[in-house]
């Protein structure tokens, strides 16, 4: 059974470039570091803001990230993925650096925009790098790997913001600033420049050949329903924290540890499930099958019995599975669509509905929270994610892929 385990721990991370296995360990650094955005709302709390403020806080920073995807797909296909990130990235960590040193609310809110704007054309960048630097066979595989990457740093970031924030939320920024910016250097130290024209070899023939992402009517219905996905499940940075602290009555430190358990257990587990999976079951099939466990993860949250730090774990546990089964293969779902020359496009848009799910989930569920309480949250965005399942099924009905 050990020697079993054992081979396929390995199997699952085995044909990896080693430019991926790089790639993923500049993720790792920067996202140990991940701490300013899942501890916003309760940081614009401790600041004197309202609940609805903080909520606005982390929607100003979705409508930045809207505006960074957007420049960071169009920029990539023209200047190419390896000259945006590491701009992004060093960028980025000057701007969370001042972000911390803002003392107004109008001051906090206009550097927010800007922090996430260059902060977030990162993403469909990084998205061009991962598709280059990975093969059709291996593409999820290479996702999750970095997915991984991500998520354990983000283990870490959790579990450590949450012992800063309980002594000085102004460390967030800095920490958060300074791996970023580390981040950037280690890219340019250990992966070789990729040039445009290396990155777009193997494209179209012509420019003509290059079909616009915006015609893609499958990929445009897929997107819709995704942001519906990210819609719910964006929650989880904004009023999960909040309802974990008002509702369930943890402190900082508590929260900081249970949202570590979704890196943690990403970290553990992804690589093997998306290796077990690949290939077995249509994208779409696998994306309704998280989104129904994300449901049952927010309907959790409305458990009559139980403390609430179980309630909690018990929460996340589910909304990470979800996650797992969903999110590696929405990746590979959009980018198999795509070519070298407008994979930016294709990163941009999928990035841009992401963000602008941020922004819309960041206010609206405030404000449900607010004017109807949690419980009735918990139910709407249970809801809207199985609305979610019926949008991937309809879409796996138009296209069987």
């Amino acid at each position: 059974m050990l020697v079993s385990a054992i081979n396929l721990y390995k199997d699952a991370y085995s044909g990896l470039s080693r430019r991926m296995w790089l790639l993923a360990a500049v993720m790792l650094v920067n996202r140990c570091g991940t701490m300013v955005l899942p501890f916003m709302t309760l940081y614009c709390n401790d600041r004197g803001y309202t609940a609805s403020q903080g909520g606005l806080a982390v929607a100003i920073y979705g409508i930045g990230a809207v505006f960074g995807a957007f420049l960071g797909g169009k920029l990539s296909d023209r200047f190419g993925f390896y000259f945006i990130q590491v701009s992004a990235l060093c960028g980025g960590g000057i701007m969370f650096i001042l972000l911390g040193l803002m003392d107004s609310y109008l001051g906090i809110c206009i550097c927010i925009f800007f922090t996430s704007m260059i902060n977030e054309s990162f993403r469909p960048a990084n998205a061009s790098a991962i598709a280059h630097y990975s093969t059709a066979q291996n593409r999820t595989q290479s996702f999750s790997l970095v997915r991984l990457a991500i998520n354990l740093g983000w283990g870490i970031g959790s579990a450590l913001a949450g012992i800063l924030a309980s002594n000085s939320y102004h460390l967030l920024f800095w920490v958060d600033g300074l791996t970023n910016i580390c981040a950037g250097i280690l890219l340019l130290a250990i992966l070789p420049a990729v040039t445009l024209a290396q990155q777009q070899k193997g494209g179209s023939e012509t420019k003509g050949d290059v079909k616009s992402a915006y015609h893609d009517k499958n990929f445009m219905i897929f997107t819709v329903f995704m942001l519906l996905f990210a819609f719910c499940f964006f929650q989880l940075f904004t009023t999960v924290p909040l309802y974990f602290k008002e509702g369930l009555h943890l402190n900082e430190f508590w929260i900081g540890v249970v949202m570590s358990v979704n890196g943690i257990l990403i970290a553990l587990f992804e690589m093997v499930i998306v290796f077990k999976l690949e290939g077995t079951r249509p994208y779409l099939r696998l994306m309704s099958l998280g989104s129904i466990l994300i449901a049952l993860s927010y309907f959790l949250l409305n458990m009559p019995f139980g403390s609430g730090l179980l309630i909690a774990l018990t929460s996340t546990f589910f909304i990470t599975i979800g996650e797992i089964l969903g999110m590696p293969f929405m990746n590979s779902y959009y980018i198999a669509r795509s070519t070298p020359e407008n994979r930016g496009q294709y990163a941009a848009i999928y990035t841009m509905a992401w963000s602008g799910a941020q922004v819309i989930g960041s206010l609206s569920g405030t404000q449900i929270a607010h004017y109807w309480g949690f419980g009735n949250l918990w139910w709407v965005i249970g809801g809207i994610c199985l609305l979610t399942v019926i949008g991937f099924q309809y879409l796996l009905n138009r296209d069987p892929s």
